[in-house]
């Protein structure tokens, strides 16, 4: 979002799909196939009645196969108000996700991009969320509200290799303190890992996306805390830690997604709700926010003459 990817038989999705559990929609797993979506291949054919969802089988908090993800609670709502008929196209959300699902035409909407993706029609930010510190509850590094906290040269620092908030880690001297994660996670673990590694003590802060951070923290046996890391976009943009979240569909979609969006513009605070019953931090989208502009702004900066 490359290999490795985790093969499910037959057999267990049949036994799945045949449950009460996945009454809500249709279900369809796919293998990654290198070639679907390539040009030259076979593709699908959408249908006009049915809101077809491309999404990860194991990656909550946005989706699984039990349709238990916060992405998935939108794509119900929203198919609801078209009057539609809700399917999921399943596939991991790894190298080739968008050629092998939305481009191959098995699939028509991706719930959860940024409003820039040039692969896409996006729709209007519906969220915007950013990377959060989490801490054990009565820790002492519960107290860490930015970079210049104290307490974060004190404690073992769990973030994910060359993700944005690794910039002021760096930039602060705090990679001494750093625990390392991978930022493509082996898929055998959950994808709250970090978090479990926090509950149990073996770090003692928790670097995370939000909505990964925010949900594992509120589902955690251990009291946490989840606290907003502060925006770092206008120091270093390699270290932005905030983004505009969309729905996004195929460029030619053009009369889908004005559907879409009628329903987000309707539904805005149904969809806020959802985001708080998981946990997901927000906060108010920043219309226009493009990074490639703060990029020229700030990195490419030319000094003035009294510098």
């Amino acid at each position: 979002m490359f290999e490795n990817i985790k093969r499910i038989s037959l057999a267990v999705i049949f036994t799945a799909i045949s449950g009460s559990a996945f009454a809500a929609a249709d279900i369809v797993v796919t293998t990654i196939n290198p070639d679907s979506g390539a040009i030259g291949t076979a593709r699908g054919v959408p249908d006009p009645d049915v809101f077809s969802v491309c999404t990860d089988m194991d990656n909550l908090p946005y989706s699984n196969l039990k349709q238990e993800g916060f992405e998935q609670k939108i794509a119900e709502l929203i198919a609801k108000d078209l009057g539609q008929k809700l399917k999921y196209q399943f596939s991991y959300d790894r190298q080739g996700f968008i050629r092998n699902t939305l481009n191959a035409r098995l699939c028509d909407v991706i719930m959860g991009t940024t409003p820039d993706n040039d692969m896409m029609l996006t729709s209007k930010p519906i969220y915007r969320s950013g990377y959060v510190f989490v801490t054990r509850k009565d820790s002492g590094f519960d107290k860490i509200t930015d970079w210049d906290s104290p307490e974060l040269r004190k404690g073992v620092i769990g973030i994910v290799g060359q993700s944005p908030p690794s910039r002021p880690l760096a930039d602060h001297d705090l990679m001494g303190n750093a625990h390392p994660y991978r930022l493509q996670r082996d898929l055998n673990l959950s994808p709250g890992y970090m978090i479990d590694d926090l509950a149990n003590g073996n770090i003692d802060v928790a670097i995370i996306w939000g909505p990964i951070g925010g949900y594992y923290a509120k589902q955690s046996k251990v009291p946490m805390v989840v606290t907003p890391i502060p925006e770092y976009e206008r120091t270093n943009a390699q270290g932005k830690e905030y983004w505009n979240i969309s729905i996004g569909v195929r460029k030619i979609d053009k009369a889908r997604l004005e559907k879409i969006q009628e329903v987000l513009d309707r539904r805005q605070a149904d969809i806020l709700k959802i985001l708080d019953d998981y946990g997901i931090p927000h906060v108010p989208v920043v219309a226009g926010d493009n990074l490639i502009q703060t990029y020229h702004e700030t990195v490419n900066k030319k000094p003035s003459v009294t510098e």
